[in-house]
């Protein structure tokens, strides 16, 4: 385990979870399931079992550094990898990429979402480990893959080599978002997953990636190699990483590198990327509805997420609506209709 990072991606606002997540307060800083404790938390808890802590850092914009040390007061500022300005995933994992390495030439790295759901951890535990062991032998981009259920086009998918012998496939494609036709011609073609975010690579191999494929941005970030993990490091990355291109790792290496490979994942994931996630995630804990943090009186009222501070409600002949109540702002809309939240914020912003 010594070898073993964990680097957890926490920099972005969750626009979708909107009221009760905003830019001071994101999603990956809520229990939004009501379970007692963060998705940022739940997520250092689950790697944490196969990392040790003072292994695992945090990708995040600097504007959350209080937060994260609020939340997770067992790591150290290190650990805290934070942009001064946001420039999506690719130059946050070779920033975190450069540090690391740095700390252990041999690392091998583990990167994760902040904010996903997954159950059946000992299967989580049991793939991560494989995609462990083939990258520390290999010199292998590894991602993990979830077995799609249905065709979904908010997700990515990643389609690979249905040749060859074991359980890690050799990725031919990533393709982002598909509209519901190309959706369900990926499923019945077989040798489609949905993207699930989560990768594992040595150090040193996403890092001769991105010196063959984003060859600039990896030699912005390598003009003083020394200062990583020192005293000069902040001022560094303050100077240098505005500089650096907005790409995101699947753009910028993983759909342009010829040895990135997927393993198909046993273990039960949900983005969450919306309300109508969460009432999918939790509908079978309630007959009738799904309440999170309220007391309510149902009348004639079904299928609706109801998620308020500690409030009582009454809903009577509302069906298929999602009702969220924070201390400024109340939203009452057709569960159908939560991808347009990220709109209604929009409007407030211009106000």
């Amino acid at each position: 385990m010594k070898n073993q990072f964990g680097i957890i991606m926490a920099g972005g606002i969750g626009s979708r979870f909107w009221p009760e997540s905003t830019a001071d307060m994101p999603k990956q800083f809520l229990d939004l399931l009501g379970t007692g404790t963060s998705f940022i938390q739940q997520t250092f808890n689950r790697l944490n079992k196969l990392i040790p802590s003072d292994q695992i850092y945090i990708l995040t914009n600097e504007r959350y550094r209080e937060l994260i040390k609020q939340q997770l007061p067992q790591i150290i500022d290190n650990q805290i990898i934070a942009e001064p300005v946001m420039r999506n995933t690719a130059p946050a994992i070779l920033y975190a990429a450069k540090k690391i390495q740095r700390i252990n030439p041999d690392a091998v790295m583990l990167v994760a979402p902040s904010d996903h759901y997954i159950a059946h951890e000992d299967k989580f535990y049991e793939n991560v480990q494989t995609a462990f062991d083939e990258a520390t032998k290999s010199d292998k981009l590894m991602t993990l893959g979830i077995v799609p259920n249905a065709p979904k086009t908010g997700y990515g998918y990643i389609q690979f080599d249905q040749n060859g012998n074991g359980d890690i496939k050799k990725v031919l494609k990533f393709t982002e978002k598909p509209d519901l036709p190309t959706a369900n011609r990926f499923l019945a073609q077989g040798n489609y997953l949905w993207n699930a975010g989560i990768f594992v690579w040595r150090a040193d191999s996403i890092l001769q990636a991105f010196k063959a494929l984003l060859p600039e941005m990896y030699q912005i970030m390598s003009r003083n190699d020394d200062i990583y993990n020192t005293p000069l490091e902040k001022d560094f990355i303050l100077k240098n990483f505005p500089l650096l291109q907005n790409i995101s790792i699947d753009y910028g290496i993983l759909e342009k590198a010829s040895n990135v490979y997927v393993l198909p994942a046993t273990f039960v994931w949900n983005d969450l990327g919306a309300w109508n996630a969460i009432y999918e995630q939790l509908k079978e804990k309630d007959e009738n509805n799904v309440v999170i943090n309220s007391d309510v009186l149902a009348e004639n009222a079904h299928n609706n997420l109801i998620k308020t501070n500690r409030k009582k409600v009454v809903v009577k002949d509302l069906n298929d609506f999602a009702i969220v109540d924070t201390q400024d702002v109340l939203m009452i809309i057709p569960r159908a209709d939560d991808q347009k939240v990220k709109e209604f914020t929009q409007y407030f912003d211009k106000k």
